[in-house]
């Protein structure tokens, strides 16, 4: 029997967050979300709207309790090699913000989606996110790291016609690893690890890369139902 959720939702409006708020409230979970009074309107139908400043801690961390859950998704939308400072300004104060007011709330499990790592480009985006990863861990909160690559979805698409080129580095005993942890993942997989992440908690620091993303939401998207989630959860 699945247990019910309290989660607090940052980043809800966006383009994971609206879906995964969705699929959370389906399957009977509660969620509040953090939004400004601008863009309150744009969560979902069932989500409690928190109002308050993702950037300042002070505005929302009396509203996250009784959240047994936090999941971050706040961050600079279309990251590109010159928004150093945005990723700075917006993703790393974010996750300071995000885990200053989960610890106050007493949140149990801290969800949060970095990036893939290594990797030969955006090297400014990812050094930022292996920082908000870092302020993660020293938090001493258990916590669940997503680490996708590129997630292919509405207004997300043109990677795709790599995906041959990607099989191909796959097959290389060179170049596998690197295919594979830059790999693409849709944003049906992405929601569906996810509420894989949320419904199993970390009992530490875990870190789910892409082959981990397709497989958790290989299980959550039919392949085994939630007998499958708790035997991967246990290993």
């Amino acid at each position: 029997m699945r247990c019910i959720l309290q989660v607090f939702v940052s980043g809800g409006t966006g383009y994971i967050g609206q879906r995964l708020i969705r699929r959370l409230l389906e399957r009977g979970h509660s969620v509040s979300a953090l939004a400004r009074s601008a863009s309150a309107e744009r969560l979902p139908h069932g989500a409690t709207a928190v109002l308050g400043d993702a950037l300042q801690a002070y505005t929302f961390s009396g509203r996250v309790a009784p959240a047994d859950t936090f999941v971050h998704l706040v961050g600079v939308s279309h990251p590109a090699p010159w928004k150093e400072h945005e990723f700075r300004a917006v993703d790393l104060a974010s996750v300071k913000a995000a885990v200053t007011a989960a610890r106050a709330g007493g949140v149990k499990h801290f969800v949060y989606v970095s990036v893939a790592q290594p990797a030969p480009v955006m090297k400014s985006y990812i050094q930022v996110r292996a920082e908000c990863e870092a302020v993660i861990a020293d938090s001493g909160l258990k916590a669940t790291i997503l680490r996708p690559w590129y997630i292919l979805g509405p207004g997300h698409r043109w990677p795709v016609i790599l995906v041959p080129i990607y099989a191909f580095f796959e097959q290389l005993a060179r170049t596998r690893d690197s295919a594979t942890r830059l790999g693409l993942v849709t944003i049906d997989q992405m929601i569906a690890a996810l509420a894989w992440a949320v419904e199993n908690p970390a009992t530490g620091h875990r870190i789910i890369s892409v082959p981990e993303i397709r497989k958790s939401a290989a299980l959550r998207l039919g392949r085994g139902g939630d007998a499958a989630d708790r035997a991967i959860a246990a290993r």
